[in-house]
């Protein structure tokens, strides 16, 4: 099961990573980054994206960097003045909500082997096992 879940998984991002990039210049690393900012429209602390797109925070500053110089987002100082907080500019926003429809549709055509309550059930089941995960990992301290 595991290794279907990992082959599904990985064939579903080599689709969605081509079709991005005949579709637009966002790969799908910043187009995940910006979909994460575009859910906070406060924008989001560096360490909070890096926890939410599982990646490292040097992953994250370079993904910030390349996207800041286009001026699709801006850094901002944390309340601590030690913290940076990402946020999406007005053209973040447009360039992302460009992607994000083409996106959307690109995984409900990918997913559509299975009827809206195999969908359903699917996400109800890992989320299950999600949950357990996490349960355990908090139960651990780690």
């Amino acid at each position: 099961m595991w290794l279907r879940l990992l082959t599904t998984t990985t064939l579903i991002e080599g689709d969605l990573r081509a079709r991005l990039s005949q579709y637009s210049d966002i790969s799908l690393p910043r187009f995940d980054l910006l979909a994460q900012l575009a859910r906070e429209p406060d924008g989001l602390r560096m360490s909070d994206l890096s926890a939410r797109l599982m990646v490292t925070r040097g992953n994250v500053t370079r993904l910030a960097d390349q996207l800041e110089r286009e001026g699709l987002v801006r850094r901002l100082s944390g309340p601590d003045r030690r913290s940076v907080i990402l946020r999406l500019t007005q053209l973040g926003k447009e360039r992302f909500d460009e992607v994000a429809s083409a996106h959307e549709d690109w995984v409900a055509q990918l997913l559509d082997a299975l009827s809206g309550p195999e969908q359903e059930q699917l996400s109800r089941l890992l989320g299950k096992i999600k949950t357990q995960i996490n349960t355990r990992r908090s139960t651990s301290g780690g």
